[in-house]
């Protein structure tokens, strides 16, 4: 297929970019600055707001699989706008998968992709922008929402490196006790790929590995590394709120998830070690 991809420099995209490459597909990445190279993709220098230039591409293109966003207040507009000028050129039968996120879901035991929505105020927009592209006419339309994603040293869980270190040990992100639902970037990666050949149109796919720690569990991990003996401090709900604002609220959710929807539909097998053997071998070890 000729796949429109934007955000093929970011975190998820740079694992992305070569998975659809080593599947056989064809890749024109839009990118902010010519430095992407390699077999089977183009790059096209430019910025999703810009309406004519992602309308062009997306003609061109049998599937569009967005990554890219502006991470701060213009989220909202920017998305909406891309997909607006995607769905105004995509041919008929053409495809768009889109990147959400498992936080809309709010805190849950067992989220599944039936679970009503939750979202707290960082990612309350979504909703409305994801609906408007699941029930685009004409169109394969699917949207991926990935967990907390992790994988070489980098991601939300380097944070917890970052944590203030006391007397008692390290302080953790809120009080511990909650899950962050995870999944592997490069297992992440492969789910793209099995959902622009095989996902439903109008679907919706939690993209998470099925390991679910709590804080504590993974602040433990930390601790131990930073030779500190695995002792950890909670931190009170409040406060991580006044340090980090609405990305600490959500970071506060309680999310437990499996992903087997994925796994059943698109028969998407999540292989890698864990984001806690991750940390204990060392891969998140401070430079």
């Amino acid at each position: 297929m000729k796949i429109f991809l934007t955000g093929a420099t970011g975190y998820i995209g740079s694992r992305v970019l070569p998975a659809l490459t080593a599947a056989g597909h064809s890749v024109t990445a839009l990118v902010r600055t010519d430095s992407v190279r390699g077999d089977g993709m183009t790059a096209v220098v430019g910025d999703m707001r810009d309406r004519d230039l992602v309308g062009r591409l997306a003609s061109d293109a049998d599937a569009v699989i967005a990554l890219a966003t502006p991470g701060d207040a213009t989220s909202a507009a920017a998305d909406d706008d891309f997909v607006g000028a995607v769905l105004a050129r995509l041919r008929p039968g053409a495809t768009l998968i889109r990147t959400g996120g498992i936080w809309v879901y709010g805190s849950g035991a067992d989220i599944t992709e039936r679970k009503p929505l939750d979202a707290p105020p960082i990612v309350a927009w979504r909703e409305a922008v994801d609906n408007r592209a699941l029930t685009a006419p004409g169109i394969r339309s699917l949207l991926i929402e990935p967990g907390i994603v992790y994988g070489y040293g980098t991601g939300i869980p380097a944070l917890l490196f970052g944590g203030r270190r006391t007397d008692d040990g390290l302080e953790l992100i809120g009080p511990g006790t909650q899950h962050w639902t995870t999944v592997h970037v490069d297992d992440l990666a492969e789910l793209y790929v099995a959902a622009l050949t095989q996902g439903d149109s109008g679907q919706r796919f939690i993209g998470v590995g099925g390991e679910n720690p709590t804080v504590r569990e993974m602040g433990e991990a930390v601790s131990r590394r930073l030779g500190l003996g695995g002792r950890v401090v909670p931190e009170d709900a409040t406060a991580t709120v006044e340090r980090l604002g609405e990305f600490g609220a959500a970071l506060l959710l309680d999310q437990q998830a499996s992903g087997e929807k994925a796994r059943r539909e698109l028969s998407w097998k999540p292989t890698r070690p864990s984001l806690l053997a991750e940390i204990d071998s060392g891969a998140y070890d401070p430079s």
